[in-house]
């Protein structure tokens, strides 16, 4: 399996759809809340929202559906990244809740060489989030900071894993050594 892609590898244009899904659960959306310390009772009290609200019922909280969406591209986008640069925008276009099923795809808006560095490039994209229906539920552009194939090749020279797509990783152990 690909894991991330050099700088060669993207094209302006392409889109590629992550998966799989996630199907957002009642406890995914209290805990991300809970550790981010996100008390809101729109995404934590199910009276509240009830009562009070446009929409009767709980709302995931956005920044979870932003994270899981920027997980999901990971293997496809940045898998390969030497930094993520920024995130030049985030819209939240529609409402998720508890149950709903969210799958994501991400289109290479831009690609440009470093200026300072030969060895790597940055990739502009936009990802979005669907809901089970295809309704958007998110979008964000982010830079990307990813190195070419020769950033691979030098590193597997001078004792990486060899092929750049496990560095690190290790070799199992020899009984008796």
């Amino acid at each position: 399996m690909q894991f991330g892609r050099t700088f060669e590898e993207f094209r302006v244009g392409d889109v590629y759809k992550h998966w799989p899904g996630k199907t957002v659960t009642e406890y995914d959306d209290h805990l991300f809340c809970l550790l981010t310390m996100n008390h809101h009772p729109l995404h934590m009290d199910a009276n509240y929202a009830e009562r009070t609200t446009d929409f009767g019922k709980n709302v995931v909280v956005g920044n979870y559906v932003y994270s899981l969406l920027l997980g999901m591209s990971v293997p496809d986008v940045s898998g390969k990244a030497i930094a993520n640069l920024e995130v030049e925008s985030l819209r939240h276009v529609a409402p998720t809740f508890h149950g709903d099923t969210v799958y994501g795809q991400t289109e290479v808006l831009d690609k440009t060489p470093s200026r300072s560095k030969s060895d790597r490039g940055i990739v502009h994209v936009e990802t979005k989030g669907l809901n089970q229906d295809g309704t958007v539920v998110c979008v964000f552009r982010r830079k990307v900071m990813v190195p070419t194939q020769a950033y691979l090749e030098e590193r597997a020279a001078v004792g990486d894993s060899g092929d750049g797509e496990q560095p690190g990783r290790p070799e199992p152990a020899r009984k008796g050594k």
